[in-house]
């Protein structure tokens, strides 16, 4: 025992332990470095491959579909429930026969249709394989505007606007677009007076009350006693809070801005008093409550109301 070796420390030296340290950090980061260059080339397989896979699909589609010639346009079928030529309503769309069906953007269709002012809605259908159908709903003209506008001649011209019964401002259709002849188109609306140019914007709705009274007011008239015994001429705006009705007897008539069946109800009333009194009247002021101020004329000066022709404004058109 005496004679024995003293043990030694079996443990590493601080050296040994650091070489140990860094050969597994270098074999972690190798590891990571070769996946992360794997994951690079998996991403950059997946783009790849999504890439090819949608240029083999772009070409599937325009090789089948959009330059397919089984889906070129054969027949544009027209609707319309109005008195627009349905070979003016193709050329307006864009649409070309022998185009691609499946192609043709229908937004652009509907967009070129609806700009021109006396076209109201348009719906557009795919009929595979080869037909294009499209209805049409115009609007119907119930006023017009006379403008009076200057040229730089120094000559002066009238620009004429029809009004709808919400209020669209149109351009009258010109009678070589109509499928009607001229005799029978009608052009006799009431003259509404009292707009400025700046408010007649062809394809967009008045948003003055005083306009939007008068187009109820003519509504409200076709529908009342009064309609045949008179015949409105104008309607003047200008006066605020008021409509100024000149009818085509010589009569002036004044109403307020609502009540307006209320009205023409005493209109009538008034208008029955003076028939069997052997008067007409002159002029009314419906606008106030009670007492109405009338002034009247003897039935022999006033002009004789002529019965207006019927004449057909809108038909409803088949597919054509």
């Amino acid at each position: 025992m005496w004679f024995s070796r003293p043990r030694r420390n079996r443990r590493l030296s601080p050296g040994q332990q650091v070489l140990d340290v860094k050969v597994r950090a270098d074999q972690v980061r190798a590891a990571r470095t070769h996946f992360a260059a794997k994951a690079v080339m998996i991403g950059l397989g997946t783009v790849l491959g999504l890439y090819l896979l949608g240029r083999a699909g772009e070409w599937g589609l325009d090789e089948f579909v959009y330059e397919n010639p089984a889906f070129a346009i054969a027949q544009v079928e027209v609707q319309t429930d109005g008195i627009i030529a349905p070979e003016e309503l193709r050329r307006w769309s864009g649409v070309t026969h022998g185009e691609n069906l499946i192609g043709v953007d229908l937004a652009a269709v509907k967009r070129n249709l609806e700009l021109v002012s006396t076209i109201d809605t348009v719906s557009i259908e795919r009929i595979l394989p080869r037909t294009l159908k499209i209805r049409v709903t115009e609007r119907r003209p119930v006023a017009q505007v006379n403008l009076l506008r200057s040229l730089p001649s120094g000559d002066v011209v009238v620009s004429v606007f029809q009004l709808d019964a919400g209020g669209f401002v149109m351009q009258p259709l010109d009678p070589r677009l109509s499928v009607l002849p001229l005799s029978q188109l009608n052009y006799e609306q009431p003259a509404i007076t009292g707009l400025t140019a700046c408010q007649l914007q062809p394809g967009r709705r008045l948003d003055s009350p005083q306009a939007q009274a008068a187009l109820r007011l003519i509504g409200a008239f076709g529908h009342s006693p009064m309609s045949g015994l008179a015949d409105l001429r104008s309607v003047d705006v200008s006066s605020p809070g008021v409509l100024e009705v000149t009818t085509s007897q010589g009569s002036a008539i004044t109403f307020s801005l609502d009540r307006l069946d209320q009205q023409l109800e005493r209109w009538w009333l008034i208008y029955n008093w003076g028939k069997s009194a052997g008067k007409d009247v002159a002029s009314a002021d419906l606008a106030v409550g009670n007492d109405v101020p009338v002034k009247w004329n003897l039935a022999s000066a006033t002009p004789v109301l002529v019965p207006k022709s019927v004449k057909t404004l809108h038909l409803r058109r088949k597919n054509v």
